[in-house]
């Protein structure tokens, strides 16, 4: 008899999880939908800060992913201390996210599980996700570019 194996748990981080952040967790549970992973794969997001907790993903966003096929329906939140113990890998769209996530982490262990989103994206040069917040409708595209990249990689790191 195998013994089944334990569910991945994955966090997306962003500034306030409304654009990154859910982008990451909408494309990423299509792939894993796609793929018959949704048994062996959990996925979240939330943001350093709580500003837009309960709000859907920023309407600029849902547009953009939308026409790549993607619903993004997660209500924002803001990342608590218990997302340690809950999740395996959190992945941080930029430094700051990472330095901001030390004010939740108790211990250096809490943050070895911190990865930068983009260590997973091959064939281009960004090292961090630009935040599209204030910006033109072009960083949602780049985003979108770099997020599905991205999850393409964590999803091969998973088999």
């Amino acid at each position: 008899m195998t013994t089944p194996k334990r569910k991945r748990r994955i966090l997306f981080v962003c500034m306030g999880n409304i654009c990154r952040s859910p982008a990451a967790e909408g494309v990423m549970r299509s792939l894993v939908e796609r793929d018959g992973l949704s048994h062996s794969v959990e996925l979240d997001s939330a943001g350093t800060g709580g500003w837009h907790a309960g709000e859907l993903p920023d309407s600029r966003m849902r547009r953009h992913a939308s026409k790549r096929g993607y619903t993004l329906t997660s209500r924002a939140r803001q990342v608590c201390a218990e997302d340690f113990d809950d999740f395996d890998l959190i992945l941080v769209m930029d430094e700051q996210n990472r330095r901001d996530l030390r004010a939740f982490a108790r211990s250096a262990a809490d943050m070895q599980k911190v990865r930068l989103f983009c260590e997973f994206v091959t064939g281009r040069p960004e090292t961090e996700v630009p935040d599209p917040y204030y910006g033109g409708e072009d960083g949602f595209e780049t985003v979108l570019d770099l997020v599905e990249n991205g999850c393409e990689g964590i999803l091969r790191s998973l088999r």
